[in-house]
């Protein structure tokens, strides 16, 4: 089964973070929660509080099949000025591992060269920072090994298309249908 990490910053939108969580759990997927913030407890850009799976610099990230950046400000900022985090996405993507990125945090692949050339979407406003992509406007764009989308009200069919790469279109569909998302 696969194993997917995703990074949480101090000011993550929640949603976007948990949700993936959630869903992907739903679906048999290991997904760790990584906190970048050098604290196991995080405040999301809304006040909630929760904690942490790992601290970034005692996680092993060699047994990990994807990547997942939430977005939501400060921490799309926190993500992009995190130089682990932005080592990490450079290995995976040269590896050919899968990375995944909602709303703003599109915007931290786009400069750090991933986007190059692949079709992209990001929360409005954001486009600029997604160098070298072929914009889109879709709910989410999946390119290859790189899954983007735009925003909070997309965080279900973002979940989903990352179980669909990893799982198949069969299980993606039992976990939108186990959660009634008629979409």
């Amino acid at each position: 089964m696969s194993k997917v990490a995703i990074f949480i910053a101090e000011g993550l939108e929640e949603i976007e973070g948990l949700t993936v969580v959630d869903l992907l759990r739903r679906a048999g997927i290991t997904i760790d929660t990584v906190s970048i913030s050098g604290s196991l407890k995080i405040t999301g850009s809304h006040q909630i509080c929760f904690e942490a799976d790992y601290l970034f610099e005692a996680y092993d990230f060699d047994t990990v099949d994807m990547l997942v950046l939430p977005g939501g400000m400060p921490g799309t900022k926190y993500l992009l000025a995190h130089s682990g985090v932005n080592q990490k996405i450079k290995e995976f993507y040269v590896s050919g591992k899968a990375l995944a990125a909602v709303c703003a945090a599109p915007s931290v692949l786009g400069q750090a060269g991933i986007l190059d050339g692949k079709r992209a979407t990001c929360y409005p406003g954001y486009e600029d920072k997604l160098l070298g992509a072929d914009i889109c406007y879709e709910e989410v764009v999946t390119d290859k090994t790189v899954i983007t989308s735009r925003g909070l009200g997309t965080a279900i069919p973002f979940s989903l298309s990352i179980i669909t790469y990893l799982c198949g279109k069969e299980m993606a569909e039992k976990i939108r249908d186990s959660i009634q998302y008629n979409h």
